[in-house]
């Protein structure tokens, strides 16, 4: 909030300050009666407006001025009304009375000067808002909330560089501006006005290692814009003409929230008086805007596709061409990663989770770099970071990475209302441990702490430490849906497979078999799936873990058993010398699928050929098109499944960001 100093009086002799226009300034009428007198008046130019605060109101006397009793409640403001084109043109007079004394005068000399800060606080995106009467020292959610935003930097717009743009201190182009939030300092004085004055601009040291801001001066890029606050300057002295003037600056982001950065910025702007070169400077006034910097967004299956992200490796060309096909239904671009940049390291999910950030005035996509740094490593620095698309990582060095802290394990649902509060971007889905243990596995600590700091999307913990590769996307996942919330959660389910398969054996297809047509894998039939006691209770132990967490889902998502879709899967238990068994899918994992619009590709399960066609498939289809989605069924056994992993594991989609703006939720 803008703030003026008090200003004191001395009587029989004249007082010179200094008012803002726009601001109320304290006059301190009390302090300065002299010594007997119990009331006084007040006069002063046309050009400025006097306000008294009292209670009773006061009484006026015959004269037609206004008299009032000095009193400790009292509260006298002073405004002017314009800047003043010489200093010192408007006056105030202050009368002090007393029953035995004559009136004793207090005269003051006031010079008007325009000082403030204007950036975009209504958040329009317009380059430039006009200065507000609104406390712009706060930052406040909500569609009718206000604040300024402000975008990390984290794109790179010279593709030959090896850094992000917010890691130098400089401007190369009007495509590195755009990244940027417009900030325009304006001031009106009299002309020798700065001779005694100063202005410094300054950001608190806390947060200095946060933020950047430029300062457009004349001349070409890139020293048309020079570095005035930043990780080596916290203020900097303004040396301005008196006149009217207009300063351009350009501020940009250089963290994200986290952990101990809420993303609250404040700059201000102070003026000191430095008229006595015997003192040190006096503060007289504080103008001040403070900036949010915005959130990472995770975007869900239910938003449109734009572009999928695999990898080229050996044994996956009928794979690659199924996908293919598949991305030219939905109309969205397919990148590959050839074999030589991914070093056979297949699983594109696990690599990365792109999401955006946003602003009134930019919407950059931004990929989220995992710690997991195994042969995809570079890929979302050299493949995917550029212009226009940014970058940003946290996490442990690699000799504490589990396989947790990998973005399989990372998922977000569509907007959701949960006992009357709102989540319209959704909830992110974090998977853990159930509990405590020396084998017990968890998401590291500072992942999870940066995607709780953006505070749009507040995580929900799940149990998925009972996996092999312990990654909620193989027990859940997302699909849309024309009615109810929009979308339907797929969960996996053993018992929904397990009442397939027995009305399959009661319908005379016992003998129908498992695995057909696949080489490296022994054929069973639903006979022996069924009287397999060890198996059984493997699965009864899996649909355990699976309902805890639905449990879970359906309380911090707010959903209901019709919001729900059980896909038939069965789970096997397998054994490490150093750990509990952990569970794994028996056959290709149908929920671990790829959503792209109202087409799916979902994993071939390979299950039994009933009437010509696999009965796992034919109900996947019963229980998904009716919601006018297309389902096709991709064979990933040997370069997917076979290795712990299925179609969504090995693939990545940049989605269309919300329509929704970010700003306008109440967290």
């Amino acid at each position: 909030m803008a703030q003026g100093t008090v200003i004191h009086v001395a009587p029989e002799q004249p007082t010179h300050a200094v008012c803002v226009v726009g601001t109320e300034t304290p006059l301190d009428v009390c302090g300065s009666a002299p010594k007997g007198c119990t009331s006084f008046g007040i006069t002063a130019s046309p050009g400025v407006v006097v306000h008294v605060a009292h209670s009773p109101p006061a009484k006026k006397n015959t004269t037609g001025a206004s008299k009032w009793p000095l009193d400790p409640e009292l509260e006298v403001t002073l405004q002017v009304k314009a800047a003043s084109g010489h200093t010192d043109d408007q006056k105030v007079r202050i009368s002090y009375y007393g029953p035995k004394t004559s009136p004793i005068q207090a005269l003051l000399y006031l010079t008007g000067v325009e000082i403030s800060l204007s950036t975009d606080v209504t958040r329009t995106g317009k380059k430039k808002s006009a200065r507000t009467k609104k406390d712009q020292s706060t930052w406040t959610w909500g569609p009718y909330g206000q604040g300024a935003i402000l975008l990390v930097n984290c794109d790179k717009e010279n593709p030959k560089s090896s850094k992000m743009d917010f890691e130098d201190d400089k401007i190369l182009d009007n495509k590195d501006l755009q990244d940027m939030s417009p900030m325009t300092l304006s001031t009106k004085t009299p002309k020798d006005f700065f001779a005694k004055y100063q202005l410094v601009l300054h950001v608190p040291k806390a947060k200095m290692s946060k933020v950047r801001v430029f300062r457009a001066t004349r001349g070409k890029l890139p020293s048309r814009y020079k570095v005035v606050l930043g990780p080596q300057q916290f203020s900097h002295c303004l040396d301005l003409p008196g006149g009217q003037h207009s300063t351009d600056f350009y501020v940009e982001g250089l963290a994200f929230p986290d952990a101990d950065f809420q993303g609250l910025i404040p700059l201000t702007v102070s003026l000191l008086d430095k008229s006595n070169p015997d003192l040190p400077e006096a503060l007289v006034f504080q103008d001040s805007v403070t900036f949010r910097v915005a959130p990472w967004i995770m975007t869900p299956n239910t938003q449109p596709p734009q572009e999928v992200y695999v990898c080229r490796i050996p044994e996956n060309e009928d794979f690659l061409r199924s996908l293919t096909a598949l991305t030219k239904k939905a109309k969205c671009k397919l990148t590959v990663c050839p074999e030589e940049e991914n070093l056979d390291d297949q699983w594109m999910q696990d690599e990365m989770e792109i999401g955006y950030i946003q602003a009134p005035h930019k919407t950059l996509p931004v990929v989220f770099d995992s710690p997991r740094d195994r042969g995809l490593k570079d890929f979302p620095i050299k493949r995917v970071m550029g212009p226009n698309f940014g970058y940003v990582t946290r996490g442990p060095y690699a000799m504490e990475v589990t396989g947790l802290d990998a973005f399989g394990n990372l998922e977000v649902s569509p907007p959701v209302t949960v006992r009357g509060k709102e989540y319209p971007l959704g909830r992110i889905l974090i998977g853990s441990s159930g509990y405590s243990s020396m084998e017990s596995r968890d998401m590291n600590q500072a992942l999870q702490d940066f995607l709780c700091a953006q505070q749009v999307q507040a995580p929900v913990r799940l149990f998925s430490d009972w996996l092999f590769v312990g990654h909620i996307d193989e027990f859940l996942s997302f699909v849309p849906a024309p009615d109810r919330q929009g979308f339907r959660l797929l969960m996996s389910s053993p018992r929904a497979c397990y009442q397939l398969f027995q009305e399959q054996q009661s319908q005379g297809h016992g003998e129908a078999l498992l695995f057909e047509g696949i080489k490296r894998k022994k054929q069973q039939t639903i006979n022996d799936i069924l009287s397999n006691k060890k198996l059984r209770d493997q699965n009864a132990y899996v649909e355990s873990c699976i309902d805890w967490n639905r449990t879970v889902l359906k309380r911090e998502l707010g959903l209901t058993e019709g919001d729900i879709i059980d896909i038939p899967q069965l789970f096997k238990l397998v054994w490490n010398s150093r750990e509990r068994p952990k569970a794994e899918a028996f056959f290709p994992n149908m929920v671990n699928m790829l959503v792209l619009g109202k087409y799916l590709g979902i994993p071939k399960p390979f299950g039994p050929i009933i009437n010509g066609s696999c009965c796992l498939e034919e109900k996947v289809r019963s229980l998904l098109e009716p919601l006018g989605l297309h389902c096709t069924f991709i064979d990933d056994f040997i370069p997917y499944h076979m290795y712990h992993g299925e179609v969504h594991c090995g693939t990545n989609v940049r989605r269309k960001p919300f329509t929704f703006k970010w700003w306008h939720m109440v967290p």
